[in-house]
């Protein structure tokens, strides 16, 4: 592994140089990867694997899904299958569906992993909380997880233009002495740049403390206290989303992922610079109780204790169909939509 220093503490990490694809090719070259679910990570994750020279299966039931897969270039009968048929077929057995879905499924996947075979997740939520899913694997099966560090759509974007992003990778059972290699092989497979290690907790801890935080709820909060606050202050929808969000995205986000944020501050106006450096103390002190509350929350499992409850009611996709909604009407993202449409790339 090679040794990076990460702001001053020295990491191990798996790169592409010392496990380059060939090697995660020898590596698996017995295996038929079977990948279960085939919504948010199942595509991404599938067609990488496919188009990375890995013998790729994929299981799901029939439906507007299985005719994605179809039209992706799956082949019924060949290379798609109901998922019971390719549990069967599967060495590695990629259970990428929904932590909800997952533990409706688990009885029947479980009955499938004779000893021998892997579980991979791209995961920890199911054989963290355990006690709460019933997700326990038999102890004669390697299990193993790769967490690709965004959506399975940036994931296929950024493999397609020759990228990749960062994943995680950790062992949960190694019964075949070969879980490491495997799931290396498989991190390499799928497309990641590179892969850190960790395990099955501090990934799903970490992670539901993201999505809650800066990647999604936090930073949808954010836009919304700033967009409301100009508005109030006679600001027009379309000045405020700019500033809020148009400028942020398009403009200085891929310039920090490229550069980081002390290069953005140093390469700014001196006006917007003497206002960062004034006020990201200030907004750090606001939001941190909220963090820790939220990462509280997590550690004690609240917070997977609502996700399944919620998830799993019949009427799941009505409520959130309604909370989507409130978003989606919402001024400031019908402003956005007019925005995007004015982008010069679309004219």
């Amino acid at each position: 592994m090679a040794t990076i220093n990460f702001g001053g503490v020295e990491e191990n990490v798996v790169t592409r140089e010392e496990f380059p694809l060939e090697k995660a090719r020898e590596v698996l070259k017995d295996e038929v990867i079977a990948v279960i679910g085939y919504g948010v990570q199942g595509p991404g994750q599938s067609l990488n694997m496919r188009d990375n020279g890995f013998n790729v299966i994929v299981g799901q039931r029939k439906g507007k899904t299985y005719d994605k897969a179809v039209q992706d270039g799956w082949v019924p009968g060949e290379t798609l299958f109901e998922i019971e048929e390719a549990l069967e077929r599967g060495t590695i057995i990629c259970f990428l569906l929904s932590d909800a879905a997952q533990i409706e499924l688990w009885p029947t996947v479980k009955s499938y992993l004779k000893p021998g075979k892997s579980l991979y997740f791209s995961h920890g939520f199911g054989v963290t909380y355990k006690e709460k899913t019933g997700i326990i694997p038999p102890a004669d099966v390697d299990v193993f997880l790769v967490a690709p560090k965004g959506s399975g759509t940036s994931l296929r974007r950024l493999f397609v233009e020759g990228k990749g992003l960062n994943s995680s990778f950790a062992i949960y059972q190694d019964a075949s002495g070969h879980a490491r290699e495997k799931c290396i092989a498989m991190g390499i497979g799928v497309g990641s740049g590179y892969l850190f290690e960790t395990d099955f907790y501090k990934e799903v801890t970490s992670d539901l403390t993201g999505e809650r935080g800066t990647l999604m709820g936090a930073i949808q909060g954010i836009f919304a206290a700033q967009y409301e606050v100009l508005r109030a202050n006679g600001h027009s929808p379309s000045e405020a989303f700019n500033e809020t969000v148009e400028e942020l995205t398009q403009s200085l986000m891929p310039l920090v992922a490229e550069n980081g944020m002390d290069w953005m501050y140093a390469n700014c106006s001196t006006t917007a610079q003497r206002g960062a450096l004034d006020w990201w103390k200030p907004f750090r002190d606001a939001t941190k109780p909220v963090f820790e509350r939220l990462y509280n929350s997590v550690k004690s499992g609240e917070q997977a204790e609502i996700s399944i409850t919620r998830n799993s009611q019949s009427d799941y996709r009505e409520k959130l169909e309604e909370e989507l909604k409130e978003l989606r009407e919402s001024e400031m993202w019908k402003a956005g939509t007019a925005v995007r449409s004015l982008r010069p790339e679309r004219s």
